[in-house]
């Protein structure tokens, strides 16, 4: 890789706030806050909207559509038109 075009890689924390969860990764990203970390460094930290923590597929909320019913009912109300 050529020197001096890349931006520097280093361990960033980021954390989501509704959910109170936080994880140390590497990270192109950088911020002016700092946080301290269970193993007694001092990191930069990233506040994200969601997580795995909150998402609602990882957390087992998410709601999953009826589009079989939906089509069904849509053509019911409607009919079905023949020849297209």
């Amino acid at each position: 890789m050529k020197p001096g075009i890349h931006p520097s890689y280093g361990p960033v924390v980021f954390r989501d706030k509704a959910a109170d969860f936080a994880f140390l990764t590497r990270s192109t990203l950088t911020s002016e806050r700092t946080v301290e970390w269970e193993d007694g460094h001092t990191y930069p930290v990233v506040d994200v909207e969601i997580s795995s923590a909150s998402h609602p597929f990882y957390t087992g909320t998410a709601r999953v559509l009826d589009t079989a019913g939906r089509v069904e009912r849509f053509e019911r109300r409607y009919g079905r038109r023949e020849g297209r």
